[in-house]
């Protein structure tokens, strides 16, 4: 079960290694492509995770743990032999269907499996597989895509797919059923509202804010949204009942979340291109390069209980939120020329703040719910970190292309138009110095917002759970 978390999570990780080598294939993606190719993964991921589930309850956890696998496998497939982008998005799609069946039922077979007293000791180690995750995500995509081809990093995805459906077919218990509701028209509405939204955002800097499909994404977003509300509040049995976000303390440690993982998938976005094209790293360099954000986590976790213990939650958690964001912020001053040890100095600085978020929040969720919500819990924790990312993703790509754009030299711009480092390369080969240095631009300015809006955000989800304290 570890296995299929850190292949799901992992896959989340590595392609953000592969953007450059993507950029330059003979796809020939655009920015906003790009940002799709990334994101259609992590989308269909956080949407589906609790349907995911539900759906696991209802048919059988271990029946749709392999079904979630053998998607997982087929998407992964189609990625690797796309011809292009839109083939490449829609197995990204199938690829993120399928993590989103594994997730929580890796989760519901544990706990089936194991006795009551090694419960708590099962879900914190399946709970650390998600750093793992992330680490094994960069390390094993950069040896893989050393190779090379982006198309290696899917194709190496199905063998160890295909694998892991012979163990859990071999080795995982089945359960009993639940006849629990799917409520598939809610599922469609949150994913269509999702996907609008990110629409919205994507498309912006190269369609134009005011244009018809970007006005449409966000009109539509909202729109699907509040219709989406009004289903799951007719719903006899809602799969997310709106009516939890008016716990206060809920909703500030579910913004708490979503606001860490933007703050950390933007990073990786933007890192891997930033060592590839700004320090010249290998592909294999990079992904190595991010291990001291993960540093912290895997040493100073345990800990973070006995601080929350002697400082309080509203303390541990704006810290949590100085550090990630001043960590973010302090990344954006570097460039070119900056040694690595400062850069990695800066990334340890936001793996603290990861560090001290992740528990407390985590814990603040299933706290704000009684116990016999414990699987909503689980589901609204995976959906919160994959929306997170997702949207970190988007709102970064948006802001690195339109200010990469903005600092090229004017006569690239009026000459060839190009929205990513690998088609201006390509247009004036001669003026690579030029390019990198707009792109670093683009990178540091697009840093420097997301660490800003980290700020902004942590300052709400600290005030918003203060006022809930006092109004008891």
């Amino acid at each position: 079960m570890c296995a299929c978390v850190v292949l799901v999570v992992g896959m989340v990780a590595a392609i953000n290694l592969a953007v450059p080598m993507l950029a330059a294939s003979d796809l020939h993606p655009s920015a906003s492509a790009l940002i799709w190719i990334v994101d259609t993964y992590v989308l269909f991921f956080a949407c589906l995770v609790i349907p995911g589930g539900a759906a696991g309850d209802r048919f059988g956890r271990k029946g749709v743990l392999l079904a979630g696998l053998a998607l997982f496998a087929l998407g992964a497939l189609l990625s690797a032999i796309a011809t292009d982008v839109p083939f490449l998005v829609a197995g990204r799609a199938v690829t993120g269907i399928g993590a989103a069946a594994v997730l929580p039922n890796t989760l519901a077979v544990l706990l089936h499996a194991v006795p009551a007293a090694r419960k708590g000791v099962t879900i914190a180690t399946w709970a650390s597989m998600t750093g793992i995750g992330g680490v094994v995500g960069n390390v094993g995509g950069g040896a893989v895509l050393a190779g090379g081809s982006w198309r290696w990093l899917f194709a190496a995805a199905v063998p160890l797919s295909l694998v892991l459906v012979a163990l859990v077919a071999r080795i995982a218990p089945l359960s009993p059923r639940h006849e629990r509701p799917l409520s598939p028209l809610g599922v469609v509405l949150l994913v269509g509202a999702s996907v609008a939204l990110l629409l919205g955002i994507v498309e912006g800097p190269e369609e134009g804010w005011a244009s018809p499909i970007v006005l449409c994404g966000f009109t539509g977003s909202v729109v699907l949204l509040v219709l989406w509300t009004f289903v799951e509040l007719k719903a006899e049995h809602p799969l997310l009942d709106p009516r939890l976000f008016r716990v206060p303390a809920l909703r500030s440690a579910c913004l708490g979340m979503t606001a860490i993982f933007f703050g950390m998938f933007a990073l990786f976005y933007v890192n891997a291109s930033f060592l590839q094209y700004g320090k010249g790293f290998g592909v294999l360099a990079t992904g190595l390069g991010i291990i001291p954000l993960t540093v912290p986590v895997i040493l100073g976790a345990r800990h973070v209980g006995k601080l929350v213990r002697r400082f309080g939650v509203d303390g541990i958690v704006a810290l949590a939120f100085l550090c990630c964001g001043g960590g973010l912020i302090g990344l954006s001053t570097s460039d070119a020329s900056t040694p690595y040890p400062v850069y990695a100095a800066w990334l340890v600085v936001t793996g603290i703040g990861v560090t001290l978020a992740l528990p407390t929040l985590s814990a603040a969720i299933s706290g704000s719910l009684p116990p016999a919500q414990a699987g909503v819990g689980a589901g609204l924790q995976a959906t919160t970190r994959e929306f997170g990312s997702a949207l970190g993703v988007a709102v970064i790509g948006t802001v690195l292309t339109g200010r990469f754009v903005a600092a090229l030299p004017s006569d690239i711009r009026a000459d060839h138009d190009p929205h990513t480092v690998a088609q201006a390369l390509a247009a004036v080969p001669g003026r690579s110095p030029e390019v990198i240095s707009a792109f670093v631009t683009g990178a540091s300015t697009a840093l420097r917002v997301i660490g800003v809006s980290v700020l902004v955000l942590g300052a709400l989800v600290v005030l918003q759970s203060r006022l809930s304290r006092n109004t008891k």
